[in-house]
């Protein structure tokens, strides 16, 4: 456990605090539900390990992948649903057999990718958003089609790349953010009661996208020294 928290940053402890306090505010002031709480708690200790290259992300990330599934069910966005139940629990339990496996004195090896793979991605990234979109858009009571599938196709691809150790993935989770909260923003202006909450995680985790990146780069650049 020592070794899987310890190397904390006065930035990474300052900003884990503050979204914590936050996310007791909004707990007590909006009345959310204490599992609305507990998913905001996890995601962010979950997003925070991962920026670090800890496999604790993936402990966090698995309570995370269930309570989020289950908002995201009551709310209508099916898309999330059947992203967080059928991709995300087994690439939680493939993602921590497969960091264990490339560690290198205690710290996480990490990747680049060639510019080949980057163009697929991409490729991926588009073409995957159209069609499930377009699919989405003919289940009843499903909110928000297109964004919808735009965060379930590119959460696959962060996710995947993430797995697999990548840099790039904290490009993606950046635009995937964006999105997330902007789906969000929309579902509160509907009257989600957890929809204000929402907003507040995947801003942490739009932040938090940004400064993986910065880490992660680091890390990349180190391998290949």
């Amino acid at each position: 456990m020592k070794r899987a928290v310890g190397g904390w940053k006065l930035f990474e402890v300052v900003w884990l605090v503050l979204f914590t306090l936050i996310a007791v505010s909004f707990t007590f002031l909006s009345k959310d539900s204490f599992l609305g709480f507990t998913v905001f708690i996890t995601g962010v200790l979950c997003v925070v390990l991962t920026a670090k290259g800890k496999l604790m992300s993936y402990v966090f990330g698995m309570y995370n992948t269930f309570g989020y599934a289950y908002l995201a069910y009551v709310n209508g966005l099916f898309g999330e649903v059947m992203l967080n139940l059928m991709f995300f629990v087994p690439m939680n339990v493939a993602g921590f057999y497969m960091w264990k496996k490339n560690f290198q004195s205690g710290k996480l090896s990490m990747r680049q990718m060639e510019l080949k793979g980057m163009f697929l991605a991409l490729a991926v990234c588009i073409v995957g958003s159209l069609l499930l979109g377009f699919s989405l858009s003919f289940i009843s009571g499903q909110n928000s089609p297109y964004i919808d599938a735009i965060t379930t196709v590119l959460s696959i691809v962060a996710t995947i790349l993430m797995v697999r150790r990548f840099k790039e993935q904290w490009l993606v989770y950046i635009v995937l953010n964006m999105f997330t909260v902007l789906l969000w923003v929309i579902r509160t202006l509907e009257g989600s009661s957890e929809g204000l909450l929402m907003v507040v995680m995947w801003s942490a985790y739009l932040i938090n996208a940004a400064y993986g990146y910065y880490n992660w780069n680091k890390g990349a650049k180190e391998a290949l020294a």
